[in-house]
């Protein structure tokens, strides 16, 4: 079911956040007045999956620029997330990440955000886009097998943040169109 123009599904869930005591738990409520920008990915020490995080990691600065922040979730623990994080990269590992991974490990979250493949256990590609207030305002879902544009999301982002009407192809700078 489409999420978009809808108050997004709360959530509270244990993340990265302290590396060290894996107690932190990140919730909707902790990005009220700040875009937040989450997706949800398959699995830990897979092939795509940190192809995203590292790309999302890398370009963090320019999210924080437009108000924003990022989160991953996936249906792994925190533990795993830590071992990951904690395993070089040279060695399928992310290394270090300066955002939070959460661990949705009831699989709740992904299911609220209709993005769980109950069959396996794992999330589908979900990113939403949620605005200052707690409205879904961009949500896109691919198959496991295909990463997402992080230029795009940026573009979304920045569009969404117009508040206008963007045409197609829309680029930060260019005229809104009049209606």
């Amino acid at each position: 079911m489409p999420l978009v123009g809808q108050p997004a599904p709360d959530f509270d869930m244990l993340s990265t956040k302290n590396l060290q005591s894996l107690n932190e738990h990140v919730r909707l409520s902790d990005y009220g007045g700040k875009w937040l920008v989450m997706f949800f990915y398959p699995a830990d020490f897979t092939f795509v999956c940190p192809t995203e995080i590292t790309a999302m990691n890398e370009r963090l600065q320019e999210f924080k620029n437009l108000n924003a922040d990022v989160l991953a979730v996936s249906c792994d623990s925190v533990y795993s997330h830590k071992a990951w994080i904690n395993t070089p990269r040279s060695e399928t590992g992310l290394g270090t990440i300066d955002y939070p991974i959460a661990a949705d490990f009831t699989k709740e979250v992904a299911r609220k955000y209709d993005v769980l493949v109950e069959s396996v256990g794992q999330a589908l590609r979900g990113l939403f886009i949620i605005d200052p207030e707690g409205i879904v305002r961009y949500q896109v879902v691919h198959d496991m097998n295909i990463g997402r544009s992080v230029d795009e999301t940026l573009r979304v982002l920045e569009a969404l943040q117009t508040g206008g009407l963007c045409a197609v192809n829309w680029q930060p700078g260019d005229k809104l169109l009049e209606g």
